[in-house]
């Protein structure tokens, strides 16, 4: 018994010692803030970080997510009669995008850290009950990347968000049905308008019969005006899909 004991003793040890060892090499740190993090920490934000993980609110446009700091039901672009134009329903997020879930988001699109989309996806489904409106989706497609992006980047994002987060909803996952089929480039310096031109037709359904009469829930990381969003839930419904919602982890405001 104590020879056993022993051995169990010397292991863990063993690997303490090697954490602290590649630790002391190789520190880990918190992506949002560059925070050391202690050796055994597995998650990629210090806890300070992680608490700033906010939802969006506490008002938000009831269609498009975004919040509204002076009250009401509908932002000015979803006022009225114009929510009834979009295809995609509901927009809805995770969390805010501020200093804490910019780091995260900016890890996984631009600098390779694909083993920070477990951690965001997980995220993501645990404030999912928090969203009745999504409740009804059926099947969840990421938002696909044009295929020279997605090789040059070495992973889809969204699809890595949404391999996470199906793996703790038990949602069905298609990765396969929706395509991107232009190459729309980056977004980030481009208005409103300029962004809803540049998406237009940027996605088509490849296989119909897998999303008709279906509830569709979008995937993406990061919402801004909603128009990458909007262009996927158009081919959706072009294809069949009874009903387009989207969930982004981060929403900018």
């Amino acid at each position: 018994m104590w020879q056993a004991m022993l051995r169990y003793n010397f292991k863990i040890a063993a690997q303490k010692a090697g954490q602290y060892f590649l630790h002391f090499f190789f520190p880990r740190v918190c992506v949002s803030c560059g925070k050391d993090l202690p050796p055994a920490y597995r998650q990629p934000l210090c806890a300070a970080c992680e608490n700033g993980l906010v939802l969006p609110g506490p008002l938000v446009c009831q269609r498009c997510g975004v919040v509204l700091k002076s009250g009401g039901a509908h932002c000015f672009h979803c006022r009225g009669s114009k929510a009834q134009t979009y295809k995609c329903k509901i927009i809805r997020a995770c969390c805010n995008f501020n200093t804490c879930s910019r780091g995260l988001v900016y890890a996984l699109k631009y600098q390779g850290a694909d083993y920070v989309a477990p951690y965001m996806g997980q995220q993501m489904a645990k404030r999912f009950s928090l969203f009745a409106e999504l409740a009804e989706a059926k099947v969840v497609i990421p938002v696909p990347l044009f295929k020279t992006r997605e090789i040059k980047r070495g992973y889809n994002q969204s699809e890595l968000l949404a391999r996470a987060f199906c793996a703790h909803t038990k949602l069905a996952l298609d990765v396969t049905s929706l395509v991107r089929v232009r190459d729309t480039g980056s977004q980030t310096k481009l208005g409103r308008a300029q962004r809803v031109e540049n998406m237009s037709g940027a996605f088509l359904v490849k296989n119909p019969a897998a999303v008709k009469g279906k509830i569709v829930l979008l995937i993406d990381d990061v919402a801004t005006t909603g128009s990458t969003l909007e262009s996927c839930a158009q081919a959706l419904r072009q294809a069949g899909a009874k009903r387009v919602l989207a969930y982004t982890f981060a929403r900018e405001n």
